[in-house]
């Protein structure tokens, strides 16, 4: 016997001629309920680490905006108070400078009640 045909002879054991080398099976894989289980508390976890990850970003944002609010509101008082004291000083120059307190006489008192 020579060197082909012992090979032709052991390829014929395991597939006969003008037939497929390769077969597939069908496995279906199956978790347990155990495995189910374990899954689903391991993804309730990393559902619950994203939700407080985002809860924990919106109230570092609102710290902020908090602030920043707070800011805005003390300046606008600022605001305000220096518009009225600039209305004040306008006023008494506008009063001295106009025509009426220039047409005013002064009156000094001639006598005294008793």
């Amino acid at each position: 016997m020579t060197y082909s045909s012992s090979l032709a002879m052991s390829r014929q054991r395991f597939a006969a001629r003008n037939k497929n080398t390769t077969s597939f099976r069908d496995r279906e894989t199956k978790l347990g309920p155990i495995s189910n289980t374990i899954l689903l508390i391991i993804l309730a976890c990393l559902l619950g680490l994203m939700y407080l990850s985002q809860i924990t970003k919106t109230n570092a944002y609102s710290y902020q905006i908090n602030e920043l609010q707070a800011k805005a509101e003390t300046l606008q008082n600022e605001q305000a108070e220096l518009e009225i004291a600039s209305a004040r000083l306008q006023s008494l120059e506008r009063v001295k400078n106009s025509e009426q307190a220039k047409s005013l006489v002064s009156v000094a008192p001639s006598a005294t009640l008793r």
